[in-house]
């Protein structure tokens, strides 16, 4: 009889997340940091959008 609490431990995912973390984990900080600086342009051009028309 299985209780759903104790699962047996996934050696073949934990395996996967061990060699692909160390490829993921940079490249979406890396991707976070340029939607950033992205967002932070268009943000400061719309500013300057606005103050030139006025």
């Amino acid at each position: 009889m299985k209780t759903p609490i104790s699962k047996r431990f996934n050696f073949t995912m934990a395996l996967q997340w061990l060699i692909f973390l160390p490829i993921i984990l940079p490249l979406c900080i890396i991707f976070g940091a340029v939607e950033g600086v992205v967002k932070m342009v268009e943000k400061m051009a719309q500013r300057m959008w606005m103050d030139m028309e006025l």
